[in-house]
């Protein structure tokens, strides 16, 4: 992020003057750097002669109503402050849209390290990897087993019927981003939509647990130190969370991550599979995890809708770029949702 950017993302002159009378705790002149964030929320290292906090808000540009809600994350992250779901502390949140042209909140900054790709994970022992890989999935079930209305979040989202809505929304999405007709997505919708089962638990949800939005003590790499990335946070089946897990942690992970450096769990020989992560996260939650196939296929579903409208934008704002990948990336993800559905235990997901 350029100088100008940074200035625009966040004005110096009104966020000290904000700062000035809603932080007590502030001393002394600040100092602000660009973390990360481009298309989703920005993240920025605030500092000061005391503090080290970090700040976030929306991308710069216009945005839909519900998208980037800040007080959404500032509220859950702050609800589980006490939990033992590991999050950064929250220290303040802003709804006013004049001091920085946008909500924004602060939490305090969290020391650790991000397990992104295989280089961060390369000192890692075998023992070290595989006990990370269950800590991981341990702190995923905490989270679905905490009593989100004795925290205060039991109005976070609408968990009647959540799994419905989202194979209806992704399946809106795709009419909306579509850039060419792909029947295999038309194909999945509809086995999705037979396979809802008849009754789901509730709970918080992420939705984008992974080693990507968790960071991990440098003293010891095994114990997580904070969920990250909380913008997508509900109420609703806590199975969607786990689906999508499993996704990144085989084929669509291979699939996404093609052109990058490998995802952290693809080297060494410490990484479980993805059966290891389902027996060690029932074990967690003390209870089965049944028609999970329905969450997976629900999962690739989604990426290659995720996907396609990533197409749609670049073809629409960049009209010269080669955007064949991209194309083959949907393609490659609908075929492996079709794939799992054709292979899964659940008879409603194959085809008719």
């Amino acid at each position: 992020m350029n100088p100008d950017q940074l200035t625009a993302a966040v004005p110096l002159e009104p966020f000290q003057r904000w700062l000035e009378t809603a932080v007590p705790a502030h001393i002394g002149e600040v100092t602000i750097t660009h973390l990360s964030g481009g298309s989703s929320n920005l993240t920025f290292r605030v500092r000061d002669d005391a503090n080290d906090w970090v700040l976030r808000r929306p991308p710069l540009g216009a945005l839909l109503a519900t998208a980037n809600d800040m007080g959404r994350e500032f509220r859950v992250q702050q609800a589980l402050r006490d939990s033992e779901v590991p999050v950064a502390h929250t220290v303040a949140l802003c709804e006013d849209d004049s001091v920085i042209g946008s909500p924004f909140y602060l939490m305090r900054f969290v020391t650790g390290t991000v397990y992104a790709d295989a280089d961060a994970v390369s000192a890692l022992s075998p023992e070290q990897q595989l006990a990370a890989s269950n800590h991981l999935i341990d702190v995923l079930a905490r989270l679905h087993a905490v009593d989100f209305a004795a925290i205060g979040l039991a109005d976070l989202g609408r968990p009647e019927g959540f799994l419905q809505r989202q194979i209806d929304r992704w399946t809106t999405q795709w009419e909306r981003s579509k850039q060419r007709e792909l029947p295999v997505i038309d194909e999945l919708a509809a086995r999705l939509a037979r396979s809802v089962p008849a009754h789901t638990r509730c709970a918080i949800v992420h939705g984008d647990y992974s080693f990507n939005n968790t960071m991990w003590s440098n003293d010891d790499p095994t114990r997580m130190v904070a969920v990250l990335d909380w913008e997508m946070s509900t109420l609703g089946d806590p199975l969607t969370d786990l689906g999508m897990v499993a996704a990144y942690w085989t084929g669509a992970g291979e699939i996404m991550w093609r052109n990058r450096s490998p995802q952290p769990h693809r080297i060494g020989t410490g990484f479980p599979d993805v059966d290891h992560l389902i027996d060690r996260y029932e074990r967690a939650a003390g209870h089965a995890v049944p028609d999970l196939d329905v969450y997976r296929v629900l999962a690739v579903f989604k990426l290659a809708i995720i996907i396609e409208g990533a197409l749609a934008r670049i073809r629409a704002t960049r009209p010269d770029e080669d955007t064949t990948r991209t194309a083959e990336t949907v393609e490659e993800l609908a075929a492996l949702a079709l794939e799992l559905a054709d292979q899964s235990s659940v008879s409603s997901l194959h085809g008719s």
